[in-house]
């Protein structure tokens, strides 16, 4: 199970698969903590890692542990199984039509992008508001968990892109995607004023992100790659680098170059190649470059 979930992670342009992929994983880890939590009495142990992982609606505690800025739209509730079911459902439907056209790279980017936008204004509307409605007073004083404003980002985001494309449903038929995002924005406008205020205020907020963020790419600006260029420096403290020896030796005068052997390469040309490995790996080299860094390697 683990070397298909690996190979799954790798895949090329699969970033919706592996944004599903932390999210599980992240549930099960903090799940199997709770249940063992339970069995040996330390609940509160158990909440004190939680709270680690849940943004909270009081700025003077958001500050204490900015990260939850992040970890917030990794992490579900774990009471309710059918919360990160039915996101993961909706993160593979929209994740994987937004990648087809755009990449995961932008997919990934719009993903944290939402989730942001959505605890910045969840932050705003608890802590900025001088007279709050009623119905975000009474509901202050928690935490949020989910990742719904950053799937509703990339819900929004395909919709602006690609508005008459449509889903098939068993019952239902072909029913075009606008209509489905509409019908989800309008469920958590209404759920502004309920018991998740919070929450459904954060899917607005995504939303919204998911509207400005394609409008800006297709005026040509990408709002994302920012987070591209953090991740790609990220994975590459992590990349092993292949350590290539290679030692030049002038000779004294130079002789013809036999038109049937192996090609050989100037320094030039091996500086180059070490750059390129440096830059991107030893995979990303043509057959020829590597035949003439091995032929190199000898001398």
């Amino acid at each position: 199970m683990f070397e298909e979930f690996k190979h799954a992670f790798n895949k090329p342009n699969n970033g919706h698969v592996q944004l599903i992929i932390i999210n599980v994983v992240v549930f099960l880890v903090l799940v199997t903590l709770k249940v063992f939590s339970d069995w040996f009495g330390f609940q509160e142990f158990f909440a004190s890692i939680f709270k680690h992982f849940s943004i909270p609606d009081n700025f003077s505690e958001f500050i204490k542990r900015p990260w939850t800025l992040i970890t917030y739209f990794f992490t579900h509730s774990l009471g309710d199984l059918f919360h990160i079911l039915f996101n993961m459902i909706v993160l593979y439907w929209f994740g994987k039509l937004f990648a087809e056209y755009l990449g995961s790279d932008k997919l990934i980017a719009l993903y944290v992008l939402g989730g942001i936008t959505g605890a910045l204004i969840y932050l705003g509307a608890y802590n900025l508001i001088p007279n709050p409605p009623d119905f975000i007073r009474l509901s202050s004083g928690g935490v949020m968990v989910g990742a719904s404003g950053a799937i509703f980002a990339v819900m929004v985001g395909a919709v602006t892109l690609l508005p008459e494309y449509s889903f098939y449903f068993f019952f239902f038929g072909s029913v075009k995607i606008k209509y489905i995002a509409a019908i989800l924005i309008l469920i958590s406008f209404i759920g502004t004023t309920g018991s998740n205020a919070g929450g459904n205020i954060a899917h607005l907020g995504g939303a919204l992100m998911g509207f400005v963020y394609i409008k800006q790419l297709q005026a040509g600006v990408n709002w994302g790659s920012w987070i591209t260029s953090v991740i790609d420096f990220v994975k590459n403290l992590f990349k092993p680098r292949m350590k290539v020896k290679v030692t030049y030796r002038k000779t004294e005068s130079a002789k013809p170059r036999s038109s049937g052997g192996p090609s050989k390469a100037s320094q030039e040309e091996i500086d180059a190649i070490l750059d390129k490995i440096s830059d991107k790996g030893y995979e990303s080299l043509s057959k020829d470059e590597k035949e003439k860094l091995f032929n190199a390697s000898k001398k």
